[in-house]
C-alpha cells in the first residue's frame, strides 16, 4: 500500500491530470497536479497507426481535440499537429495544447522525480494493434521512469502480459462490481484495483487481498474519507486541487 502522508486519509490520484482546470490528459494537466504536491497522476494511452503510443482517453478525436478520426487509423505526424485544447469545454482557452506522445510524458515524469504514474492501456487499441505489440511499445516509450510506473487496464489478458513481459506492478480496472470479479482477482493477485465508486456496495468493507484499493471519480471530501474508512487507499479526482482544499491538505501550487 501507498505510504500516507495524512494518516486517516486517502492518497489522490489526479485523473487525467489536473482535469478541472486544464484539459485532460494533456502536460499542462499533468503539470498542473505535480505543482498542486500530488504524487499520483494516472492517463490514457492509445496507439496511432504507425504504432506510437499517445496520451489520450478516446480513439475518436471529436471529443478532446479540434479535430476527428480515429487516432488508430492517423499518423504521428499528422496527430503532432492536432490541437488538443478540448474546445468544446474551454471554447479557445487553452487553444495551442498539443496531443502529446507518452514519450513527452515519460520526459515529464523525469523532470519530476517525486511522481508516480498509473498508465492506463486502453482496450480500442490493445484489440487493434495486439496486446502484446501495444505493452512493447508502451514500455519502450516509459523507459527512464518505469520504476515509476503501474501498468492499469479493464482487460484482464493485458495486464497478464504486462506483468510477464514488463515486470512492472499492474492494476486491474473492474467492469462490475467487485464481489462479481473476486474469484478472478484473486487469482490475478494485482497491486492495484480500480473501481467506479458507484460499483461498490452501499457499506462494509472491500475485499481484502495483496492489493491496493483506488477509486474513481471522486470530488467529494466526504466521499473521500468514506472510502478511505472502508479500505481504499488512493482516491482518483479530475479536481485535484478542490479535493485537496477540501479535505483540509496542503495545495502547493496554482492550478
Amino acid at each position: 500500500m501507498p505510504a500516507l502522508d495524512h494518516p486517516g486519509l486517502p492518497e489522490l490520484v489526479a485523473h487525467r491530470g489536473d482535469a478541472e482546470h486544464f484539459p485532460e490528459n494533456t502536460l499542462p494537466a499533468l503539470q498542473s497536479a505535480l505543482r498542486l504536491g500530488l504524487r499520483f497522476v494516472e492517463f490514457d494511452v492509445q496507439l496511432s497507426a504507425d504504432g506510437v503510443p499517445w496520451v489520450i482517453h478516446d480513439v475518436e478525436l471529436s471529443r478532446t481535440t479540434s479535430a476527428s478520426g480515429d487516432l488508430r487509423l492517423l499518423g504521428s505526424d499528422w496527430l503532432d499537429q492536432v490541437d488538443a485544447g478540448e474546445p468544446r469545454r474551454f471554447g479557445h482557452r487553452h487553444a495551442g495544447t498539443p496531443l502529446p506522445r507518452l514519450t513527452a510524458v515519460a520526459e515529464l515524469l523525469a523532470a519530476n522525480p517525486q511522481a508516480r504514474a498509473f498508465v492506463e492501456l486502453k482496450r480500442a487499441s490493445l484489440e487493434h494493434h495486439g496486446r502484446e505489440a501495444c505493452i512493447e511499445r508502451v514500455v519502450s516509450a516509459l523507459a527512464g521512469v518505469r520504476e515509476r510506473c503501474v501498468l492499469i487496464s479493464f482487460d484482464e489478458t493485458a495486464c497478464r502480459l504486462a506483468r510477464a513481459m514488463s515486470g512492472l506492478p499492474i492494476g486491474w480496472v473492474l467492469q462490475h462490481t467487485p464481489d462479481a470479479q473476486l474469484a478472478t482477482l484473486a487469482e490475478l493477485a494485482p497491486e492495484f484495483v480500480f473501481c467506479d465508486f458507484r460499483r461498490l456496495s452501499a457499506q462494509g468493507s472491500l475485499p481484502e487481498g495483496p492489493w491496493s484499493w483506488a477509486v474513481y471519480e471522486v470530488r467529494d471530501a466526504a466521499l473521500a474519507r468514506s472510502l478511505h474508512a472502508r479500505g481504499v487507499a488512493l482516491v482518483e479526482t479530475m479536481a485535484p486541487a478542490r479535493l485537496l482544499a477540501e479535505l483540509g491538505l496542503p495545495v502547493l501550487g496554482n492550478p
